[in-house]
């Protein structure tokens, strides 16, 4: 599956909005983003166009694919499945991504980046509920315990995150035993719980045409 392996801090600029995809950096005095929060490109710091009604849709919907790092297939692929679902179709979708594995890594302090954490989840570095699970998009369950396996456990990356989740917060769904290095669904998310400034009804009018 194709994967975009150019510069993160691009996605940012390009999007206008800080989206924490690096990590550790982006807290620091180095992100690109704060030093030149125009876009990339040789005509980046022109003044941006008004964009058309279909291009504010597409707009948002690839700031929410690039905020949790999937492809254009597998964000269609949520998007069907949180439209089969009784409810708000755009809460639904958001509330599919804040579900998935890598993201509960992420979310839980086991790593920088939902890239790191879906780069620790491929590589079996997890267990849920005792079971080994290497695949990001699963979709974790109300009481459902994620944790380190045993051999895993000195990963000096993943001390460096847990020391740093601190400035970034623990939602009120997710509960995390830092001294068993363990964390626990406690509930589904809410579209509360959903800090970044995103407009899912954007990307709803957008699959609608």
């Amino acid at each position: 599956m194709a994967r975009y392996i150019g510069s993160v801090c691009r996605l940012c600029r390009r999007e206008n909005l800080k989206m924490f995809l690096k990590g550790d950096r982006c807290y620091s005095d180095k992100c690109a983003f704060d030093r030149r929060s125009y876009a990339p490109g040789q005509h980046g710091q022109r003044r941006r166009g008004k964009l058309s009604d279909y291009g504010i849709q597409l707009r948002e919907k690839q700031k929410v694919k690039r905020i949790y790092g999937l492809s254009e297939k597998q964000f269609h692929i949520f998007f069907e499945r949180a439209d089969r679902q009784k409810g708000i179709t755009g809460t639904n979708l958001l509330i599919f991504l804040e579900r998935r594995l890598d993201n509960v890594i992420y979310r839980l302090g086991f790593a920088n980046s939902r890239t790191q954490a879906r780069i620790f989840a491929r590589h079996n570095h997890f267990l849920v509920n005792g079971e080994k699970v290497n695949i990001p998009s699963y979709l974790t369950k109300v009481g459902d315990v994620i944790e380190l396996k045993e051999k895993s456990k000195n990963i000096k990356a993943i001390e460096d995150a847990l020391s740093a989740v601190v400035r970034r917060g623990m939602p009120q769904w997710l509960d995390l035993e830092k001294d068993n290095l363990k964390g626990v669904v406690k509930a589904f998310p809410t579209r509360d719980d959903i800090t970044m400034p995103i407009q899912e009804q954007l990307i709803v009018e957008l699959y609608s045409k």
